[in-house]
């Protein structure tokens, strides 16, 4: 165990999906063709004001309440002053005087361990446009500027790269249960700070704040912590460098972080409330309806699976990284299918099928209903579990109810005794010498008499039946 105290902070934006941006009526959608989502709001043209968006509002006030913070009793908007290149106004409409939500609290669970994420604010904002460096110029497209971003910033309270994974997980995960971002880092929809330095014994900070830009995907964020912490327990250990204040970027390449450039002060940004956006009074019963939009959240979630249903972390994450998933996971719960059961047939069947055919759970002929169907059939012997993924395959593909197939293929289980003794007697007959390696302790050999019973009757053998006399038989 280290000797040192791992101190980390997250600053995390995330898209808000919206038809419209954040503070004007133009398109909110990925475009191609530069600058052709842009009106003379986005390019600060004379005269204009700000629209602001109400869904963009719902949406963030929605991800507040996810995150267990206080809401305000009015909206309020400030500005942000210094250069912006990429905002023709030369400042960014953001909030800080009085945050969309404030002391928020998410308990999670991760390895055995749970621990708690502290969350300072969130606000609502808008984006700048994008930037296209060359030799001797830039180009911008504003097709990005001014679209809607909520900012989550946590306090300095997680301890190592898994607890931040783990929290930028649940928190990509809610966003898409609630509708509110498709949240994938690798498309841009969200994009992560990490701020760390490192704490003695006596919780004493012995390194200043390093802030990490712009981390790509959320394992990269472990890698980054990874990283940064070994190299500042070098530094300050054995003064190989110099430790100061900085923003630095994470190199995918090379699993190491890069200095971009040193901080000597926090930049002062003029911030001053936002004159062209009414103070606007948040209705009560509108954070109640609200608040009634909010499914049952990934953590909870997870929480359950493992203490009530039994499965794994693992298990369970898989299944709650997609809400339609766990949806269909919960269906089949209500409908009595055993826990494990049902898991077993989402993670190998169904995540399978959905995979080769690229499609979503939601797209699928065989719901939670026709799936109890399925496995009723297995466990009441009707039919044998090869056969049960026969009638699998068959309702996907025919998209067909079990019960008709059952018929139109056939799929009994053959538990006859008198014909499978039958059976076992003419492979027994046929195969004296393996009789007698398997007396003389090759017990192996009883798989391979159960495979020929099997593919005489085309997989149709009690399985439970044909064990029984086999045994009978090479006592």
């Amino acid at each position: 165990m280290s000797k040192y105290q791992t101190v980390i902070g997250l600053e995390i934006h995330a898209s808000v999906l919206t038809n419209s941006k954040v503070f004007s009526p133009s398109k909110n959608s990925f475009s191609e063709i530069p600058n052709s989502n842009v009106n003379e709001i986005d390019l600060s043209f004379p005269g204009i004001m700000p629209s602001l968006n109400k869904e963009a509002v719902r949406k963030a006030l929605k991800m507040s309440m996810v995150l267990g913070c206080v809401c305000p009793d009015e909206l309020l908007f400030d500005r942000k002053n210094y250069y912006y290149p990429d905002l023709p106004k030369g400042f960014q409409i953001t909030q800080v005087t009085k945050p969309i939500g404030i002391n928020g609290k998410v308990e999670l669970y991760t390895d055995n361990h749970e621990f708690t994420v502290d969350i300072h604010d969130i606000h609502l904002e808008e984006d700048t446009a994008s930037m296209d460096h060359y030799d001797y110029y830039t180009l911008i497209d504003y097709n990005r500027a001014g679209t809607p971003l909520v900012e989550i910033v946590t306090n300095p309270c997680l301890s190592s790269g898994k607890e931040a994974t783990c929290f930028l997980e649940f928190l990509a995960n809610s966003l898409k249960y609630c509708g509110i971002s498709d949240a994938d880092m690798k498309k841009g929809h969200m994009r992560c700070d990490v701020n760390i330095n490192l704490k003695d014994e006596k919780g004493n900070y012995i390194t200043p704040k390093v802030e990490i830009k712009n981390i790509g995907s959320i394992s990269y964020v472990e890698e980054a912590v990874k990283y940064e912490v070994n190299r500042q327990i070098k530094a300050y250990e054995t003064g190989c460098e110099e430790l100061v204040q900085e923003t630095r970027r994470y190199d995918e390449d090379t699993n190491t972080t890069i200095r971009m450039r040193t901080k000597v002060d926090s930049v002062d940004y003029k911030y001053f409330v936002e004159p062209n956006i009414p103070r606007i009074k948040i209705d009560k019963n509108d954070l109640e309806n609200i608040r009634k939009e909010i499914p049952t959240l990934p953590n909870e979630r997870l929480k359950r699976y493992i203490k009530e249903y039994n499965l794994t972390e693992s298990e369970a994450r898989s299944i709650i990284k997609d809400f339609d998933l766990s949806e269909y996971y919960e269906e089949c719960i209500k409908l009595e299918i055993n826990h494990k059961t049902a898991y077993n047939w989402i993670s190998t069947n169904i995540i399978g099928y959905l995979n080769k055919e690229f499609l979503s759970i939601k797209d699928i002929y065989l719901t939670p209903k026709r799936l109890k169907e399925i496995i009723d059939a297995i466990n009441s012997g009707e039919i044998s579990s090869k056969q049960g993924k026969e009638l699998f395959n068959y309702c996907l593909n025919e998209q067909d109810e079990p019960i008709n197939l059952i018929k139109k293929y056939n799929l009994k289980q053959m538990d006859n005794s008198n014909e499978l003794e039958q059976i076992i007697n003419n492979i027994l007959n046929n195969n004296p010498q393996l009789i007698e390696d398997y007396k003389n302790g090759k017990t192996n050999l009883f798989g391979y008499f159960i495979g020929e019973v099997m593919k005489q009757t085309k997989g149709q053998a009690n399985p439970v039946i044909a064990k029984q006399i086999l045994n009978e038989k090479l006592k």
